[in-house]
């Protein structure tokens, strides 16, 4: 059996071959794109098509796991996003039949994941969270994105609709946060987390930004960890990268709270959402 893996966001697709042994993972024949996904249902579907196709190469038995945004039918990979712009063309359409037909394969050989279920399982498998049997996953960049894992079961944890201090998750980490808070604070107009290492910013003001979002970040898992008796935290996502400036307060608001747990930042990158993509049918 050979697997694709597929991580599909709002406007970019990657696809590659995936090689599962024994909880190592390899990739192949690895191709991304660019989508616009705010036109019609033929040129989204052709557009994701030629990614899939060009990893897919001259296989044939193939079996194509694929990550996708909620909401989601996921059993039967019917899309309800409907309130974005992006995808809202295959609003309540059988997007598992729809590639089935255009790459000629059976709808049985493709499945769908939540994408933050597909990178907490890829970094369990073959990554950051190999080593805990309980563990939460949260992708940190424009949106929150949130899965949890209790022994071999992942699930979507949407957490990023939590209530939190005076707001919801997602108003306090993520990329909209820096944004907000650099020019409620300091009158700074900045893109996200990145502008904060750029030559020439002000460290004093980076500093504070950074320790001020790690202990936000804090206090919102550690509730979520005691109710799960979780081992750790694996991260990912864009704002993972900076975690050096940031998790020294996330780690030392939960040893304050009587809880220190590990936090890995991804090892397998965007890679592992394809992996994780792929191992539903590892589990069948």
């Amino acid at each position: 059996m050979k697997l694709i893996g597929v991580d599909i966001g709002g406007s970019h697709i990657s696809a590659a071959q995936v090689i599962l042994d024994n909880r190592h993972a390899e990739i192949a024949n690895f191709n991304e794109a660019d989508i616009d996904t705010y036109g019609n249902v033929e040129s989204i579907i052709s557009a994701w098509y030629e990614v899939i196709q060009r990893a897919k190469g001259d296989l044939i038995d193939v079996k194509i796991g694929i990550a996708m945004p909620g909401p989601y039918d996921y059993e039967n990979g019917v899309s309800l996003i409907k309130d974005q712009g992006k995808m809202a063309a295959l609003y309540k359409l059988s997007v598992k039949n729809l590639l089935a037909e255009s790459l000629a394969v059976s709808p049985s050989q493709i499945s769908f994941t939540n994408d933050a279920e597909a990178f907490l399982s890829g970094e369990s498998y073959a990554g950051a969270g190999k080593e805990f049997q309980n563990s939460i996953g949260i992708t940190l960049g424009t949106g929150l994105g949130s899965a949890i894992k209790v022994h071999e079961v992942v699930k979507d944890a949407k957490l990023w609709t939590a209530p939190f201090r005076d707001g919801i998750a997602e108003d306090y980490i993520g990329t909209g946060w820096f944004k907000n808070q650099a020019q409620n604070k300091y009158s700074l107009h900045i893109s996200g987390a990145k502008d904060l290492l750029a030559e020439g910013f002000d460290p004093q003001i980076s500093s504070e930004l950074f320790t001020e979002f790690g202990r936000a970040l804090g206090e919102f898992l550690f509730p979520y960890l005691i109710r799960l008796q979780a081992e750790g935290v694996i991260l990912g996502g864009k704002i993972s990268l900076a975690g050096d400036y940031y998790l020294p307060a996330t780690k030392s608001y939960l040893e304050t709270m009587g809880y220190p747990v590990p936090i890995n930042v991804s090892e397998l990158g965007e890679e592992s959402a394809l992996i994780g993509a792929c191992l539903p049918f590892l589990n069948k």
